[in-house]
């Protein structure tokens, strides 16, 4: 019996990462619950929605918001005066340019722009 004990391996049971045991787990668990910070701060950084919406109509939600908003400008756009109107009252000036420079023009802003020039 002596030779069996002294020829078992010993095992050494030391965990390999830093775990901390189960009550430690669970109050550093509870500790970060309690720091955790409320719904409306989260709102306000704009980590949360403002709805208080269902998570499944969110999406929905935020699709029915960007065709108002298409439908608003759209509406305002519709009302808006002819610039030939714009011109007889002075409020619009001609440009004397013609299209093709005019569209020249609009070619060298637009490649600036993605070469971040302007």
């Amino acid at each position: 019996m002596a030779d069996e004990n002294q020829s078992q391996p010993i095992v050494d049971e030391t965990p390999i990462s830093p775990i901390l045991p189960n009550r430690e787990r669970k109050n550093s668990l509870e500790q970060h619950l309690r720091q955790r910070p409320d719904r409306s701060e989260l709102v306000e950084k704009n980590i949360l929605p403002a709805s208080n919406a269902a998570p499944s109509l969110l999406e929905k939600q935020k699709e029915l918001a960007k065709h108002m908003r298409a439908d608003s400008l759209n509406d305002k756009i519709s009302h808006r005066p002819p610039p030939e109107k714009l011109l007889k009252e002075g409020l619009l000036h001609e440009d004397p340019r013609s299209p093709e420079e005019k569209y020249a023009e609009a070619i060298e802003d637009e490649y600036a722009k993605r070469e971040g020039g302007a």
